[in-house]
């Protein structure tokens, strides 16, 4: 069976089963902010699992795509060198949400793999937690597995989500490759072989773990199965390695073409075809190559792949090209492949062109560096600077070095490192911090969506760091509310100023952050004193707030404008949103053209113009997700969130719908227009955008018009017409200066004959060293070139002085380059005017700012050229 075949198979049969075939989930986990990338099958579940979530369905089976590259489970170090390990894996996996549990589990599998698959039973090897009885009776008595081929295990099947929390035994599956292949059966003493492979994992939630280890059995219990496609298709396939399988030779073959190398069984060769596969699905889930976080983990393989195809000699920009042959393969089951493939190998196609400057300087630097290493470990500081300076990632170098049968001085590395964050925090300028000084039960409410002024009760203040019962005027700190009308610093909005008022006290607030569940409204008593307990008015600067929330409404369009222009692929990567404008990050591979940007523009100002209202309402997450709204990335929300709906389009719909949690306006026309200041690259795949609106915008555009009127009155036209007149003064002034540059020409030419006089006798050759008034570089060489038809053989040196630097020209003759050349006469020249100079043996240029100096100069140059004639 191919793998598209097996795939096909395993969600059918649970789909004839009661399963909910679920689609494959984003590569980027967006309810667990915990996960760097989705893992395993049931990321998705999690919620539904914990019991915070509930879905129209208890049964499910999905092929969900996986990533184990970094944090706790990476495999990167291994991949290409061993069988089953890889950046990219599919995993297939059904699920019971408390209906099913071990009986129809044991039995949904067995009959899938030896009734479905065929696969014999002799070959089948069943492990179970030691204390499952149950799930053992279920194989032995029920199912009929041999005595022979079955093992109970402790910890090995024993699963758990955390510390505390759901967790249960588990059984497990293995197919025994033979006796051929070595290895002993599971809970062997030689178990961590290759003949016994595990291809599925049955895992029955059974227990709550409370916090005091004790485990309390599960109202309803629940079941999480995972089989690899990879394994199971080299099973199927009759192969050892799951890089003989179908998918995995076709990848191979492509890559093979490409970089030049027919042994489909070499390592890098493997290396390059698995990590074709992370790095596209990547990129498809919106990770972009950067230099933190998962783009950072992205460029990290980016990287390792494009060094293996250097290993195997091919130096050409190749690993974006394979993305075609992905799609082939993987194109029908994830059809993002296909609609995102223009989009996936420009992203490559950018990182290795990025990569491969710095490639061969790198690899130079280490392997000067190992020539001359004493023993088999190679310095941490050079690690570092691998690092740190060549881009190297260190599992790059730990692949170079494995290769070469050395190893890597982790420690030194480490410590290079921490030297670089002390250097790093040393260079920072630090906001007053109040973390950790906070001792406080409850919450702050927040009353900021309805009003800009509460009465609030002061529950703490925190001065230098420490919590006080009092601050007097003149002091600064941080006074903790029971309610509020501040908005706190979040998603990019910034925090909210004002005052808290009593009588004759009064505190400026200057900025409000949270902490925990409270909000801090940090700045100063300007009069009086405040103290716990008071009970204060909370006055919001409304003004502030208002073009505060102007800002960060336009965000929301804006990204969904960038979404229509750009692509589906942009996500947003950070904003920052105050007053006066706001600054949006985006993923995108390229520098956004004039005209996107005007289309942008143009699509937000629509909406603007529509004046539709902004509604908002607050539901449960997934609720939010059905109704279309986007969760950004590495955001943490709660069991209850803000949906924010604005604009509309042709059917209807809304034109942005995002979880967010800020202030803002009331219709999309409060916003009055936006305009697009800036447009910059911030690193590899992330653009910034910043934008001004309403009375900013208006302000932009009223300085505009002055300039332009400015501009026309100097050029004495109408504002309409300053462009045609514009066109006129340039095609004016190109005229007149071909003119100047043939006047001067001429003027050169024609003090040519003197200059030629001014030639003398010089070992058997001319020498002609002069000053030219009023010529400019390109008539200086041209005369130069005359002087040297005129002299027949002899050496030119040409100087046109201005008024603060001296242009100059060198010439040679043939006959005379091997006895002296030009670009030396040129340096010593230049050298004496305080400039520099150069060029080829028979032409050079160059020029000085010591304008004094150049008598002086055009005096020494005889003795010079005398003092430097070679052969």
């Amino acid at each position: 069976m191919k793998s598209a075949q097996i795939r096909d198979a395993f969600l059918n049969y649970f789909a004839e089963q009661g399963h909910t075939i679920v689609p494959s989930s984003s590569l980027v986990p967006g309810n667990d902010p915990t996960l760097l990338f989705t893992n395993a099958g049931m990321v998705q579940f999690k919620d539904t699992f914990l019991g915070l979530e509930s879905r129209p369905y208890n049964r499910a089976v999905s092929s969900q795509r996986c990533v184990r590259a970094g944090g706790k489970h990476n495999d990167l170090e291994n991949v290409g060198y061993t069988a089953r390990h890889h950046t990219f894996f599919e995993m297939l996996g059904n699920f019971s949400f408390g209906d099913y549990f071990k009986r129809e589990a044991i039995q949904f599998a067995w009959e899938f793999l030896t009734q479905v698959l065929k696969l014999p039973e002799d070959r089948l090897w069943v492990t179970v937690h030691i204390s499952d009885d149950e799930a053992a009776d279920i194989w032995q008595k029920e199912v009929g597995v041999s005595p022979d081929r079955f093992s109970r295990l402790d910890e090995d099947n024993f699963w758990q989500m955390g510390d505390t929390g759901p967790c249960g035994p588990s059984s497990e599956i293995f197919y025994d490759h033979g006796a051929d292949v070595p290895g002993g059966p599971p809970g062997s003493d030689n178990d961590d072989l290759d003949r016994y492979i595990e291809i599925w994992n049955l895992v029955f939630m059974q227990f709550e773990r409370s916090a005091d280890g004790e485990l309390h059995p599960l109202p309803r219990p629940s079941v999480d199965t995972g089989m690899g496609l990879e394994r199971i298709a080299a099973v199927l396939q009759g192969v050892h390695s799951n890089y003989e399988i179908d998918l995995f030779q076709a990848l191979l073959k492509a890559a093979g073409k490409i970089v030049g190398c027919d042994d489909l069984e070499e390592k890098s060769l493997r290396v390059i075809a698995d990590h074709i596969r992370s790095c596209s699905f990547l990129i498809a889930d919106g990770v972009m190559p950067s230099n933190e976080g998962r783009g950072f983990v992205l460029r990290r393989i980016i990287r390792r792949a494009v060094r293996h195809g250097h290993k195997l000699g091919h130096k050409q920009i190749f690993f974006y090209q394979l993305v075609e042959a992905l799609a082939e393969q993987m194109g029908d089951a994830y059809p993002e492949l296909r609609e995102k493939q223009q989009i996936i190998e420009n992203a490559l196609r950018k990182e290795e062109e990025q990569f491969a400057k710095t490639l061969d300087k790198g690899m130079a630097l280490l392997d000067d560096a190992l020539a001359t290493l004493e023993g088999n470990e190679i310095p941490g500081e050079l690690v570092f600077t691998l690092h740190d300076t060549y881009g190297f990632p260190t599992d790059l170098t730990q692949d170079i070095a494995r290769e070469r049968g050395l190893t890597l001085d982790m420690p030194g590395y480490e410590e290079a490192m921490e030297a670089q964050r002390q250097r790093a925090r040393a260079a920072g300028k630090f906001k007053q911090e109040y973390a950790g000084a906070l001792d406080l039960e409850g919450a702050t409410e927040f009353l900021g969506y309805e009003t800009t002024g509460a009465e609030g009760t002061v529950l703490a203040i925190i001065k230098d760091g420490e919590q006080v019962q009092r601050l007097e005027e003149g002091e600064k700190g941080a006074v903790v509310l029971d309610r509020t009308p501040f908005y706190a610093e979040s998603g990019g909005q910034v925090g909210d100023s004002g005052y808290l008022e009593q009588a004759d006290d009064r505190f400026e607030v200057r900025d409000c952050t949270k902490q925990g569940a409270h909000h801090l409204h940090s700045g100063k008593v300007l009069s009086g004193g405040i103290a716990v307990g008071d009970k204060l008015h909370a006055r919001v600067s409304a003004d502030v707030r208002q073009s505060t929330a102007l800002n960060h409404s336009a965000t929301h369009l804006l990204h969904a404008a960038l979404r229509k222009v750009l692509g589906e692929h942009v996500t947003q990567k950070g904003s920052l949103v105050d007053s006066e404008r706001l600054r949006f990050d985006f993923s995108h591979p390229e520098a956004v053209t004039a005209k996107q940007l005007h289309a942008i523009e143009s699509l937000v100002n629509t909406q603007i113009r529509a004046n539709t209202p902004v509604e908002t309402e607050e539901t449960d997450i997934e609720t939010a997700k059905q109704k279309g709204a986007m969760a950004l990335f590495g955001e943490k929300y709660g069991d209850r969130v803000r949906v924010l709906s604005m604009g509309e389009i042709d059917d209807g719909s809304p034109f942005s719908v995002e979880l967010c949690g800020g202030t803002h306006v009331q219709r999309t026309g409060d916003i009055g227009l936006l305009r697009i200041v800036a447009e910059s690259g911030i690193a590899s795949g992330q653009r910034r955008i910043e934008a001004v609106t309403g009375a900013h915008a208006l302000a932009l555009f009223d300085s505009a018009q002055q300039r332009l009127e400015h501009a026309a009155a100097l050029l004495k036209a109408r504002p309409d017409t300053l462009a045609e007149k514009v066109e006129q003064l340039l095609a004016n002034n190109r005229k007149l200066e071909k003119e100047l540059a043939q006047l001067k020409t001429k003027l050169a030419s024609g003090s040519g004959g003197d200059l030629a006089s001014q030639a003398v006798e010089l070992n058997g050759f001319k020498l002609l060293a002069a000053s030219v008034d009023g010529a400019d570089a390109k008539s200086l060489r041209d005369l130069a070139d005359q002087m040297k038809n005129k002299l027949g053989s002899g050496v030119v040196l040409l100087a046109a002085p201005g008024e603060d630097k001296v242009a100059l020209v060198a010439a040679v003759t043939k006959d005379l380059t091997g006895r002296i050349a030009a670009g030396e006469l040129m340096r010593f020249a230049a050298g004496k005017l305080g400039g520099k100079g150069g060029g080829r043996p028979d032409m050079a240029q160059g020029g000085g700012a010591d304008v004094a100096a150049l008598p002086a100069m055009l005096a020494e140059v005889p003795a010079w050229v005398e003092g430097h004639l070679g052969g």
